[in-house]
């Protein structure tokens, strides 16, 4: 089969990064801040602003603070002021004040996942050069000897073997289909369906509540909502980010790009008309709405293979509750920079990093499952028989819904008190 030529067939000092998402990304950031070599290889012809809304916590802007991202990060999202949460009928359940409103150093952003990839790529071709990164790249399998690893790629456009690459090592930021995941462990099975799905949109409106909100309300049996804005408009008006979960059938098809129908769910969100937004209103003026459901993998039992490891998506796919995926890949990428700083053995660092970062993630991964933030409203949906309140107070005290919240701060490792006693 023919092969093309591109510059660089071998970066042996350096480490190859698959995939150019948020996680390759990041790490190229992180390596190259403390002067280790790396190239990523990212499987697209063509990048372009794919996604919607993606919520960045302290721990993660914390990271990103120290590579030099604040400004961008700052006019690109929205600075998150508040967590507020209510039932299916508009009545307040609980509101918590969030990242700097918090006592956090760092501020938590809600932002386009597209305008964030923009401000990642920028920094990377600005800072490592423009052919740091290399589309077209599908990496279909890596292998190692005692000195190396080896990538080998596949053109996405036409299936074009690609010269291979050999590398010091091979990050796997290949995301939830990683192709390395699956040659690392064959046997794994399918995805895990958690018995929900959401359908996700964006529509330009006018601010709600603080305009700087982020809102989760109502419960998946009947229709869950979480919504906030992603990015300001000079005119005043907002991107609202928004998506519906509701308990569905299973489906196991992962694709962030899948479209969906409005009809498909729209129905259990009809009487959402409160005095701060009317759901179903804004849910019709999205241009476009994405389906997807909330799958996840069971925990891996290693991530590493000699040179060879996963990060992020790669590594520990989750359900998105608790908005700690991003967050979790970002913590990969510094932990690794870390390890690969501290010691000079490659496999010595790899082996370091799993061991720190395996063990942390699964814990995120589970609590996703069973104890994520919106917890605080399953409570009172099951406590009130879905029904209103004439007090929060005669349902649930304020100090327990507050411990609910706490525990999974703890668990994602972005409680104050971590923050502020971490490196």
């Amino acid at each position: 089969m023919p092969r093309r030529s591109f510059p660089h067939p071998s970066i042996e000092d350096e480490v190859l990064i698959v995939g150019a998402g948020i996680a390759g990304l990041v790490l190229a950031l992180e390596l190259h801040d403390a002067g280790i070599g790396c190239r990523v290889y990212e499987a697209v012809p063509e990048i372009g602003a794919a996604g919607v809304g993606i919520n960045l916590l302290p721990h993660a802007t914390r990271v990103l603070h120290r590579l030099g991202l604040a400004d961008e990060l700052g006019g690109a999202g929205v600075l998150t002021e508040e967590s507020v949460f209510f039932n299916r009928f508009g009545q307040l359940i609980y509101r918590e004040p969030s990242g700097r409103q918090a006592g956090y150093e760092y501020p938590q952003y809600s932002i386009h996942r597209g305008d964030l990839h923009d401000v990642l790529l920028g920094a990377v071709r600005e800072r490592l050069g423009e052919d740091a990164v290399l589309l077209d790249h599908r990496c279909v399998r890596v292998e190692q000897d005692e000195n190396a690893a080896t990538a080998y790629f596949r053109s996405s456009g036409d299936e074009l073997e690609l010269p291979a690459v050999r590398a010091r090592m091979v990050i796997a930021c290949d995301g939830i289909h990683s192709a390395i995941r699956r040659q690392l462990h064959p046997g794994e099975g399918e995805p895990r369906y958690s018995g929900i799905n959401m359908w996700r949109g964006v529509t330009r409106g006018r601010p709600f509540l603080s305009g700087a909100s982020m809102v989760r309300a109502g419960w998946i049996d009947q229709g869950k909502l979480v919504a906030y804005p992603i990015r300001n408009f000079a005119d005043g008006t907002q991107l609202l980010n928004w998506v519906a979960e509701i308990r569905t059938p299973a489906d196991e098809r992962r694709d962030w790009t899948r479209r969906g129908r409005l009809e498909d769910f729209i129905g259990a969100f009809e009487d959402w008309h409160f005095d701060w937004l009317d759901v179903p209103a804004m849910m019709r003026a999205a241009e476009t709405v994405f389906e997807y459901p909330m799958v996840d993998q069971d925990p891996l039992d290693r991530w590493t293979f000699g040179r060879v490891t996963l990060l992020g998506d790669a590594a520990h796919p989750m359900v998105p509750r608790g908005s700690n995926g991003a967050g979790q890949a970002i913590l990969d990428a510094r932990a690794l920079r870390r390890h690969l700083t501290d010691s000079p053995d490659a496999v010595t660092a790899l082996h370091a990093y799993e061991a720190e970062r395996l063990p942390a993630t699964t814990r995120v991964v589970l609590a996703n499952r069973s104890t994520p933030p919106d917890l605080i409203i399953h409570e009172v949906w099951q406590r009130t028989g879905d029904r209103p309140f004439t007090s929060i107070e005669d349902v649930i005290k304020t100090e327990e819904l507050a411990r609910i919240s706490q525990r999974y701060k703890e668990i994602a490792g972005y409680s104050t008190e971590a923050l502020a006693s971490g490196g």
